[in-house]
C-alpha cells in the first residue's frame, strides 16, 4: 500500500493521479444531483471548435461526446500506463535525468491513451450520434455556411442557424463540387454511416 501511494504520488503519475481525484469528485456530485450529468453529447469537446484540443481530440473519433467523460477515460488510461512504467522503470533513474524522462513518459501515457479511449467509447459515440438522427433529418433543405477552408467527398464542416446558438455539421459535397469557406450551401441528405451531410451549393439548388 505505501508503494502505490509513493507512485502514485510521485512524478510523473501526479499529474493524472490530480486529473483522476477531479474527475472523480465531478462523478460523485453528478451520482448526487449536485451538478447536471449531461451524457447527450450537447457538451461535447467540438462545441464549435475545429482547432486546439479540440480540434485534435475531434481527429481521433472523441468529438460529440461529453466532456467529462472523455477527459475521465483519457485520465484513467494515462493515469495507468504512467502508474506502471513510473512502478517499473523510472526507478532506474536519478536527478534531472529522471524529471526528463518522467516527462516524456506522461507525454506518450497521454497520447497513447487518446487512442486508447478513442477505441473504447467509439461505440458510445455511435449511440450517441444514433439517437440524434432523427432531429437531424429534419434539417433537410435547410441552408447552411461552410466554416471550414473547404469540403470535399471526406472533409467539411458547416454552420447551420437554427435560432439558438447554432449548429455545427459535418458535411460532404459531390466529386467536383468546389465549395470554400462563407459559401451558402443546402443540406439535401443525410448519411447515418458517416453521420454527415451530403450538400450542395445554394445556387445549383435553386435551379432544380
Amino acid at each position: 500500500m505505501a508503494e502505490f501511494v509513493h507512485t502514485a504520488l510521485g512524478f510523473p503519475t501526479l499529474v493524472y493521479s490530480i486529473v483522476l481525484a477531479f474527475c472523480t469528485i465531478y462523478w460523485l456530485l453528478a451520482a448526487t444531483g449536485l451538478v447536471d450529468l449531461d451524457l447527450d453529447g450537447l457538451d461535447a469537446v467540438e462545441l464549435g471548435e475545429t482547432n486546439g484540443l479540440a480540434g485534435m481530440l475531434g481527429r481521433f473519433g472523441l468529438d460529440r461526446l461529453p466532456l467529462m467523460l472523455v477527459v475521465t477515460l483519457v485520465a484513467f488510461f494515462a493515469w495507468f500506463l504512467t502508474y506502471f512504467v513510473h512502478l517499473f522503470v523510472l526507478g532506474q533513474f536519478a536527478g534531472w535525468l529522471r524529471w526528463l524522462v518522467g516527462s516524456g513518459v506522461a507525454l506518450v501515457a497521454f497520447v497513447a491513451s487518446v487512442f486508447i479511449a478513442s477505441a473504447v467509447l467509439r461505440p458510445v459515440r455511435l449511440w450517441l450520434l444514433a439517437r440524434r438522427t432523427p432531429a437531424q433529418q429534419s434539417l433537410l433543405g435547410q441552408v447552411a455556411v461552410v466554416r471550414t477552408p473547404l469540403v470535399s467527398e471526406h472533409v467539411g464542416m458547416a454552420d447551420v442557424d437554427n435560432g439558438g446558438a447554432g449548429l455545427i455539421l459535418q458535411v460532404r459535397a459531390d466529386a467536383g463540387t468546389d465549395l470554400r469557406r462563407g459559401d451558402r450551401v443546402v443540406l439535401v441528405d443525410f448519411d447515418a454511416a458517416t453521420h454527415a451531410w451530403r450538400v450542395l451549393p445554394e445556387t445549383r439548388y435553386r435551379t432544380l
